[in-house]
């Protein structure tokens, strides 16, 4: 069966013209700032490229050093725990705040507006500063548990502590998952709590029965974001541990050490060979996510 398309009118090609023109600086950033480096990446990880001369190729060879390489495994490692931690948190922060801001307070513009800020500032070399003062071993921390008698440690030089100020970090930085979740509440019919006030259901039930199955789309949208989000996580490590990673690689996070490994010591190809494992990663768990998300996210449709 043949169809056949009716010509277009000189208004209807003009506006053509038109959406194409504008689409036009999308294509070209799409092709300039995204595939064509994207392609160069690839080539670059099967090459010994040091920046200062040309490319030579090398196969697989990168690939196959990774896995002798024992600072790699280690920022997988501290990368991994960070994400697992972090990110549990930083939803449960924002849960529980955008369900008070959605009480109805006075004054909610400003509480939800003052809250979002960190969003904005948390990956900031200020903010990274400041975080390095207030754990130091003269830092705000200290000083405050120093009014109770308790001589606290040096957090970020400490090993064992440095990674979780970071994590604490990361979770107040939890603005825009709020903002989100509180778009989510506001959607939610209040027929249905009134539905469950009736059967004598209290707080904490209506939560577990309505809220959160009714929410359970915006939270699966908020993990996806967060997952990918905090692998990418870089400026905090860097600015917190002098770009070393340190204590000990305790913060050594796998974007410092792509970085490290490009910029500073200029195995670029390498580094190349890093990112993609990076992509692959992120894309395994983030295909992960979606997969698992057929068992406990409701649409409201049946699906």
């Amino acid at each position: 069966m043949t169809v056949l398309r009716r010509p277009l009118s000189r208004a209807a090609r003009k506006e053509e013209r038109t959406a194409w023109v504008f689409l036009l600086p999308w294509f070209v950033g799409m092709a300039g700032v995204t595939l064509g480096p994207m392609i160069a990446s690839l080539y670059f990880s099967m090459t010994d490229y040091n920046l200062l001369s040309s490319p030579k190729w090398v196969g697989f060879e990168n690939y196959g050093k990774m896995l002798d390489d024992p600072r790699l495994r280690q920022s997988l490692s501290v990368t991994f725990i960070y994400v697992v931690l972090s990110v549990p948190l930083l939803l449960a922060v924002a849960l529980a705040l955008a369900m008070v801001l959605n009480r109805g307070i006075k004054g909610l513009a400003f509480y939800r507006s003052v809250y979002y800020l960190p969003s904005l500032l948390g990956a900031s070399v200020a903010v990274g500063i400041l975080w390095r003062q207030v754990f130091g071993t003269d830092g705000l921390v200290n000083k405050f548990l120093g009014l109770f008698g308790v001589d606290g440690p040096g957090w970020i030089s400490n090993p064992d502590t440095a990674l979780y100020s970071l994590v604490i970090l990361h979770v107040w930085t939890f603005g825009s998952s709020m903002v989100i979740f509180l778009a989510g509440l506001r959607q939610i019919p209040e027929q249905y709590y009134e539905a469950a006030a009736l059967d004598g259901a209290g707080r904490l039930h209506q939560f577990r029965h309505v809220t959160l199955p009714l929410l359970t789309p915006i939270i699966f949208f908020n993990l996806v974001l967060q997952v990918i989000s905090s692998f990418q996580s870089f400026t905090q490590a860097f600015v917190v541990s002098g770009g070393t990673g340190g204590p000990s690689d305790s913060t050594l996070f796998y974007s410092l050490y792509l970085y490290d490994e490009g910029f500073g010591r200029l195995h670029m190809g390498y580094a190349s060979a890093m990112a993609w494992l990076l992509v692959v990663i992120v894309g395994f768990l983030t295909a992960i996510n979606f997969y698992f998300s057929k068992r406990w996210v409701f649409y409201g449709d049946g699906k």
